[in-house]
């Protein structure tokens, strides 16, 4: 297995990272959302 002697912890640029991740938890929340507002759209108007 190959060494892995030159990785120091916490050295590593993580700032696309975390965008990306900011960007999925804003979409996720943002499509829960949504479907929670067509849920009690169709709990309104059904008949």
């Amino acid at each position: 297995m190959a060494d892995h002697d030159d990785y120091k912890h916490g050295e590593m640029d993580i700032r696309e990272q975390e965008k990306t991740f900011a960007g999925f938890m804003k979409m996720s929340t943002n499509v829960a959302i949504v479907a929670i507002l067509i849920v009690i759209g169709l709990a309104v108007f059904a008949t």
